[in-house]
C-alpha cells in the first residue's frame, strides 16, 4: 500500500515534468513566431481600413503571404502587446524581413506608407491640377472648385492662384485630399516669397511682393540654367527701370492660352493680351508660373550688368546683349543660321 503513494507521487512529478516541458517548448515556438519574419511579399502593401477588426487583417496578411503562425498565435501576441484597441487605419508598407511583432508594431504606431508628389519648377496652374487629378493615391477633392473658389477654401480670396505654390515635392498618406496638399503648398509658397522680399537687394523696381513673384515667375520660364537666372532677372530689371517693354515670349503664350498650338507667330506677338508684353509696358497682371526658390532668389538679386537683350543659342543657354544692333545680329547668328 504505501507503494502506491509513491508511484502516485512519481507519476505527478512526470506529469509536471512533462507540462514544464511543454510550456517551454511552447515559449520557445511563439518566441520564434513573434521575431522571426512573417513572410509577406516584396513590395505588398497592407490597407487598413478604419473600423477593421483583427480578424480583417489578419486576413488581409494571409493574402499578401503572411504564412507565419497560427491565427491564435497572431491574437495572442496582439493581447500581450495590448495592439487589439490601438491599431491605426492607414497604409502600411511591408517587407519579408518583418517579423509579426514589427508588422503589429507598426499599425499600433501609424508607421503608414508615405507618397511624394511634386510640383514642378514652371508649372501652370492648369498643369498643375491636371498632376493632381492624374495621382492615383491622392483623393480629388476640389472638383468643382474653379481658380477663385480654390483660393477661397485657402483662406486667401481674390488672389490669383497662379504661381501660388511652391516648387518642392510633398509628403502625403493616402486618404489625404489635393486641398490639404495645395494648403501646404501655398504655406511654403508664402513663407518663401516673404522671405525673398524681405532680403530684395535695395532700389528694384518692384511695388510688392506680389510682383517680385510675377517676374520671378517669367524668369523661371525663360531658362532652365540655374546660371543664368540671375543674368536675365538683370535684363528685365534694367527693361523695366527704363520704361522699356519686356517683350518675352512665355508671357504672350500664357496669355493666348489654350489658343497656343505650340508655334507662336509674329501675329501672336501683335495680339493684345492683359499678358502680352510686347504690347504692354511693365509686368503682366500676375504671376505666369510657379516659380522655384532659385527664381525668386534672382528676381531678389539680379546680376549687375548692362545688357538689355538675350537670345536663345538653340542649346538650352543664351546670348546677352547691349545694343538693339549687337541683339539682331545674334538673332542672325542663333536663331536664323547666320542670314
Amino acid at each position: 500500500m504505501r507503494r502506491l503513494p509513491r508511484l502516485l507521487l512519481s507519476a505527478a512529478l512526470l506529469l509536471g515534468l512533462l507540462a514544464l516541458l511543454a510550456g517551454l517548448l511552447a515559449w520557445q515556438r511563439f518566441e520564434h513566431f513573434r521575431t522571426s519574419p512573417a513572410g509577406a511579399g516584396e513590395g505588398a502593401v497592407l490597407l487598413v481600413e478604419r473600423g477593421a477588426g483583427f480578424a480583417a487583417i489578419l486576413g488581409k496578411l494571409r493574402a499578401l503571404g503572411v504564412d507565419a503562425g497560427h491565427d491564435l498565435e497572431w491574437k495572442l501576441l496582439a493581447l500581450r502587446m495590448d495592439a487589439l484597441p490601438r491599431l491605426q487605419a492607414g497604409e502600411y508598407a511591408l517587407s519579408p524581413a518583418l517579423s509579426p511583432e514589427a508588422i503589429l508594431r507598426k499599425l499600433i504606431e501609424g508607421d503608414v506608407l508615405r507618397h511624394r508628389f511634386t510640383v514642378v519648377e514652371g508649372w501652370s496652374m492648369r498643369e498643375l491640377r491636371a498632376a493632381l487629378a492624374a495621382d492615383p493615391v491622392l483623393a480629388d477633392d476640389l472638383a468643382g472648385l474653379d481658380d477663385a473658389a480654390l483660393m477661397a477654401r485657402l483662406g486667401r480670396p481674390d488672389v490669383p492662384a497662379e504661381g501660388r505654390f511652391l516648387p518642392e515635392t510633398y509628403l502625403f498618406v493616402r486618404g489625404d485630399g489635393a486641398l490639404d496638399l495645395l494648403r501646404r503648398a501655398a504655406d511654403a509658397m508664402d513663407a518663401a516669397l516673404a522671405e525673398a522680399w524681405a532680403g530684395r537687394q535695395p532700389g528694384l523696381p518692384l511695388a510688392s511682393p506680389d510682383e517680385l513673384l510675377t517676374l520671378a515667375s517669367i524668369i523661371e520660364k525663360e531658362t532652365g540654367k540655374a546660371a543664368e537666372r540671375a543674368e536675365i532677372a538683370g535684363v528685365f530689371v534694367r527693361r523695366l527701370r527704363l520704361g522699356m517693354r519686356l517683350q518675352t515670349d512665355p508671357t504672350v503664350i500664357y496669355g493666348l492660352g489654350e489658343a497656343f498650338d505650340g508655334n507662336l507667330r509674329r501675329r501672336d506677338l501683335r495680339t493684345d493680351t492683359p499678358f502680352n508684353t510686347y504690347t504692354r509696358a511693365g509686368l503682366p497682371p500676375h504671376a505666369i508660373a510657379m516659380p522655384g526658390r532659385a527664381a525668386l532668389a534672382a528676381a531678389a538679386h539680379p546680376a549687375e550688368g548692362d545688357s538689355l537683350f538675350f537670345v536663345a543659342r538653340g542649346d538650352g543657354s543664351h546670348h546677352f546683349s547691349r545694343t538693339y544692333a549687337e541683339h539682331r545680329a545674334a538673332v542672325r547668328r542663333y536663331q536664323l543660321g547666320g542670314r
